[in-house]
């Protein structure tokens, strides 16, 4: 019919705002809680030579079987226990397409990280959120609950989590699973900042319904390339095959996280130095009236202050943060990247001053 009017979208989308943290041209941008140091220079002139060698008018390996060969190795696991894609928002996105989707129901925490919601819309899935204890940590008997009531198919949590930092442990993740019948998965995006031990990953041998979601875009500092992976049963990686696009990882990609996991030393030399900065800042926010710094165990801190439109007010000074008030429900939230000392620096001048101009 030539008088038809646009196609409707799913009545379910028609009010939602696309996702994104905003990309705006700041002097300084610690919103997105990238590295902020670039890859090993040696590391750049490898892959420059290593493209001119791929055939690149050819399609990639839709089993990236070289890069989860090489993953494999690094988590003493058989190749078939590995999965890999366009970051671990695709693979997210995969696990809930297989096992969520019309009709199944998917548990989360909240606050955590804002990208569950988006992903289980777009998948279809319905989505139940327990809220944190008043010490920022799951609640058990809540999630129990909830689980007997809604019996999800699948459960996100995040180790550590985002927006807190706090870390969930194997503790919490155990009473989970046995909790629910579903697919546990334990999103690991910023564990390589955490202490060691954080990792969940020595409980795949233990836990049969239990998955984590790595990505290369954190500490490795490949935000760029966009490639996550996930380690869990070789049956769940031969479910994602089900769902996954043809050659959804392109050749670059694969031969760049390659070359990285060659060079991982000098990829997360970086880590100390991350940590010991994320230490200073808190330090020092923490140090300022009405300031409370959340214990963090990732590259990135929550912060509450008194002042409620600091998101703007930091913008208005070249500063761009991440604004979580709502998600947290707390006036004056904002969500911090830990970046270079000068960029740090220049946040907490920035901060220091909004602050004071509040008082006055």
């Amino acid at each position: 019919m030539s008088g038809a009017g646009p196609v409707a979208v799913r009545p379910e989308l028609a009010d939602v705002e696309p996702y994104g943290a905003p990309q705006l041209d700041v002097p300084v941008r610690l919103n997105t809680n990238e590295t902020a140091e670039p890859p090993p220079a040696a590391f750049l002139a490898e892959l420059g030579a290593a493209v001119t060698d791929l055939a690149l008018h050819r399609y990639p390996d839709r089993e990236a079987v070289a890069l989860r060969s090489a993953l494999a190795a690094r988590e003493g696991l058989d190749a078939d226990r590995v999965w890999v894609a366009n970051g671990s928002n695709e693979v997210l996105l995969q696990l809930l397409q297989a096992y969520g989707g019309p009709g199944r129901r998917a548990l989360g925490l909240r606050p955590g990280y804002s990208m569950y919601p988006e992903l289980c819309r777009t998948s279809g899935t319905a989505l139940d959120l327990v809220a944190l204890d008043p010490d920022g940590r799951p609640d058990l008997d809540a999630v129990a609950a909830v689980a007997a009531e809604r019996d999800p198919s699948v459960v996100l949590l995040a180790n550590p989590n985002n927006p807190t930092g706090a870390l969930v442990g194997p503790d919490v993740v155990r009473s989970v699973h046995d909790a629910v019948r579903g697919l546990v998965v334990v999103d690991e995006a910023y564990v390589e900042f955490a202490p060691d031990g954080a990792s969940v990953r020595p409980l795949l041998d233990e836990l049969p319904r239990l998955v984590v979601s790595r990505t290369f875009s954190k500490a490795f500092r490949l935000a760029g390339l966009r490639v996550g992976y996930l380690l869990g049963p070789a049956a769940v990686m031969a479910d994602l095959r089900r769902v996954r696009l043809p050659y959804h990882l392109d050749a670059i990609a694969q031969r760049a996280a390659e070359l990285a996991l060659a060079h991982e030393e000098a990829f997360l030399a970086h880590r100390a130095a991350t940590v010991a900065e994320r230490d200073r800042v808190a330090a020092a926010l923490a140090a300022l009236p009405g300031v409370v710094v959340h214990p963090s165990a990732a590259n990135f801190l929550l912060v509450e202050t008194p002042v409620v439109d600091l998101f703007d007010r930091l913008l208005a000074r070249g500063v761009l943060v991440r604004d979580v008030a709502a998600a947290v429900d707390r006036p004056g939230a904002v969500r911090i990247t830990i970046g270079t000392r000068a960029e740090d620096d220049a946040l907490l001048g920035a901060v220091t001053a909004v602050l004071a101009a509040d008082r006055t």
